[in-house]
């Protein structure tokens, strides 16, 4: 990561690298306006003032937040809430974001919408992202890697079609219900080579094989 060694550095030293985005982010708006909250980290590290307030209204809009920035954390949403969150660490400009399953205390259309924000920044900012999250469903269309731990060890390490394969499974990783599907056809006998992850994905693999 930019070249530095993670074990040799302490946390207040990575903090300059590495934006956390925390699972609940109740845990970490506490301020009396999201505007505030967003730059609370930017106070921390002594930004001038003009310089913070110019990253605040960045990040705000980068996460579709800025009409909320007069509202206060309580009186926002879930995925309100998390989107502030990520405005928050977003505004110190991290070369590193990584987010503690930022979907699990939200309803599905809440969750598809922030690892569609999640995508958005990875994609237009070259921001590098690390996402540690069971709902596969939702997030395996954007990664282009996946990595398995099971017992604090990494056990597979590729693309989502790489990994998503009977070992995963048979370790009890909650495939995505495409991909579950594709893999009891194989086992009846249809000549399917790859693992998809979308309906889209799927439906060209099928045209291939039935037509």
């Amino acid at each position: 990561m930019d070249d530095v060694n993670v074990a040799d550095k302490s946390t207040a030293e990575l903090s300059k690298h590495v934006g956390f985005v925390f699972q609940n982010p109740e845990n970490q708006l506490f301020s009396l306006s999201v505007e505030r909250d967003v730059g609370f980290g930017l106070e921390n590290l002594g930004i001038p003032r003009e310089e913070a307030l110019t990253r605040v209204m960045w990040a705000m809009k980068a996460t579709g937040i800025e009409d909320l920035r007069e509202k206060a954390p309580y009186e926002l949403s879930g995925g309100q809430q998390q989107r502030a969150a990520i405005a928050g660490v977003l505004a110190m400009k991290p070369s590193v974001i990584v987010l503690d399953e930022p979907t699990s205390f939200l309803d599905p259309r809440s969750a598809e919408e922030i690892v569609g924000v999640i995508a958005k920044l990875n994609h237009e900012l070259r921001l590098t992202t690390i996402l540690v999250e069971h709902r596969l469903d939702i997030v395996s269309r954007y990664a282009n890697r996946v990595i398995v731990m099971d017992k604090g060890k990494v056990v597979l390490d590729g693309s989502p079609s790489e990994v998503y394969d009977d070992q995963a499974r048979l370790i009890g990783i909650g495939l995505p219900k495409v991909t579950t599907l594709f893999h009891m056809l194989r086992r009846n006998g249809f000549p399917l080579l790859t693992n998809p992850i979308t309906i889209e994905q799927a439906s060209g693999e099928l045209r291939k094989v039935l037509l």
